[in-house]
């Protein structure tokens, strides 16, 4: 394999670990699972959220506490747009969370968009976010939210659930 090839590699390995931490910040934050979160951020991570600035441990604190009050949050990011320059990365990732609130009249839902800013650093051969600036873009809140009691297009189901009862936990094993 020639030097150029064993380069263009290495750097497919490095944007593919860092789209994984994306993944694994998304599901542990939807999931309320605090290892998968804290395997996402560096400990030492300042993490700018809404209102919220902090450290991994501060993090996980506050968005729990929000989060946990909801029936469900989803997170997805896509269109990652990455920078390498040695052991650190800028990233710029779109994102896109849905919430389902139980607010003070009742359940309402809760879609917003926009960016993670973030820098990474690859230590010891593993990359995770050391800086985030959450930029939101647009939000749409819907003053209520689905009745889940007729089920979906008339199919009783059962959402997902939080660590460590969700399925996927029993289901299929990412460690």
């Amino acid at each position: 394999m020639t030097t150029k090839t064993t380069q263009i590699l290495a750097e497919l390995a490095d944007r593919e670990a860092i789209r994984e931490c994306l993944a694994r910040y998304c599901r542990g934050v939807d999931r309320l699972d605090a290892e998968m979160v804290r395997s996402a951020y560096w400990p030492d991570v300042v993490d700018t959220h809404l209102s919220f600035q902090g450290d991994a441990e501060e993090f996980i604190a506050w968005s729990f506490a929000a989060m946990g009050s909801m029936d469900q949050t989803q997170h997805f990011s896509g269109n990652a747009i990455i920078a390498i320059r040695d052991d650190t990365a800028d990233v710029e990732s779109y994102f896109f969370g849905f919430h389902r609130v139980n607010g003070p009249d009742g359940k309402f839902d809760l879609i917003a968009g926009g960016r993670y800013a973030d820098t990474f650093e690859k230590r010891d051969d593993e990359w995770r976010i050391i800086r985030r600036m959450v930029i939101t873009d647009w939000y749409r809140q819907f003053e209520n939210s689905a009745d889940w009691t007729h089920g979906m297009m008339g199919f009783m189901i059962q959402p997902g659930g939080r660590y460590p009862d969700d399925d996927s936990y029993r289901l299929i094993n990412l460690e």
